[in-house]
Formats: structure tokens, C-alpha cells, sequence
């Protein structure tokens, strides 16, 4: 038997999440309730892994008011504006970094958090992004932008950790990714 969902009710709605109570019969036929978020008026969510045409990819760190410290994270943005994902990834890596994205490839999709979230993440890659001055931050974004070099990635990216800031456990592998594609344009 393959895991169906029954229902998905509504238990609570606030102003950018809603909570679900999502019913599904699981493959031994059992009825099973699982609560799950969804972010309200989102369509997708997009992350940007920028390297410049100087070797260094670009970071940010930015507080992350749930974790109650700083993360550090690639750019990243929701698709609050019904706009394509490619457009939401140009845009939000100019708004938080100050740096245009000449192309931008999609390298990766899935889910973030699966067992407790809807959303799904869409990840770019972007070569040889542009400087193009300052950032465009919306009214509740304190970010810093951070540029590591592609040599000793890794270990630059260990010492930016400390008792205020966590590394989002994404980075490693979405920059591994990056660096394939990257490959591939040599």
C-alpha cells in the first residue's frame, strides 16, 4: 500500500505561518495525524551560492530572531511575489549582498525541513557575480556579507562559529555542489 493523505486541516493561522494538521494512512494501512508549518503567501524559496570572479564565494550573516543568534547562510530569499524562482534568486542576491548574478543555473530542489515543514528550497548557482554597490535591504534585514576563499573553504568557514553564531549545516553541502558546477564550466 502507498502512503496517501486523507486531510490537511487548518489549526492555526498567523500573519506568515499557518500550522497543519496533516492526516495520512501509512503504508501498513494505519491512519496516522502529523503537524507540519507552512509559510503563508510563499511560493518556493531560493538560495543563492555566489562566487566572484576573484575566487571567494560569498556568505552572509544575518540574526535569526527563532534561533535568538546569528547564522551564517548563503543569500537566500521566499518567492513572496509570485515572481519565476530565477527572478526571486537575481533579486534576492542583489538585495542582501550588493552583487548581480551574470547567470544564475538551478543545481539543486527539495525539502528543508521535511518532517515538519512544506517548504522546498531551490538552490542557484552564480559565477562571476558583479559588485554593483550597496545592499537593498528590507526594513527588518541586518546582513553582513562575508567572502571566503575557494581555498581552505572548509576551514574558514569552521572559524566563523562561535557561542553567537551558528553555520547553517546546508552550506558544505550546497557548496559542493556549486563547485561541480563550477567544474563543469572549465
Amino acid at each position: 500500500m502507498t502512503p496517501e493523505i486523507i486531510e490537511t486541516k487548518t489549526l492555526w493561522e498567523g500573519r506568515f505561518l499557518r500550522s497543519l494538521l496533516i492526516t495520512y494512512r501509512n503504508a501498513r494501512g494505519n491512519i496516522i495525524p502529523w503537524e507540519a508549518f507552512q509559510r503563508i503567501g510563499v511560493r518556493g524559496i531560493v538560495a543563492i551560492i555566489p562566487f566572484t570572479a576573484e575566487g571567494e564565494v560569498l556568505l552572509i550573516k544575518q540574526f535569526r530572531p527563532p534561533l535568538g543568534r546569528y547564522v551564517i547562510e548563503f543569500p537566500a530569499g521566499l518567492n513572496d511575489r509570485d515572481e519565476p524562482l530565477e527572478d526571486v534568486a537575481g533579486r534576492e542576491l542583489l538585495e542582501e549582498t550588493g552583487y548581480r548574478a551574470v547567470t544564475l543555473r538551478t543545481i539543486a530542489e527539495g525539502p528543508l525541513s521535511s518532517g515538519a515543514s512544506t517548504e522546498i528550497l531551490t538552490v542557484y548557482f552564480a559565477d562571476n557575480v558583479v559588485y554593483t554597490g550597496k545592499q537593498r535591504l528590507d526594513d527588518v534585514e541586518e546582513i553582513e556579507v562575508i567572502s571566503l576563499p575557494l581555498e581552505g573553504f572548509h576551514k574558514h568557514l569552521l572559524s566563523l562559529q562561535d557561542d553567537e553564531t551558528y553555520l547553517d549545516l546546508k552550506i558544505p553541502g550546497m557548496f559542493e555542489l556549486a563547485l561541480r558546477e563550477k567544474a563543469g564550466d572549465a
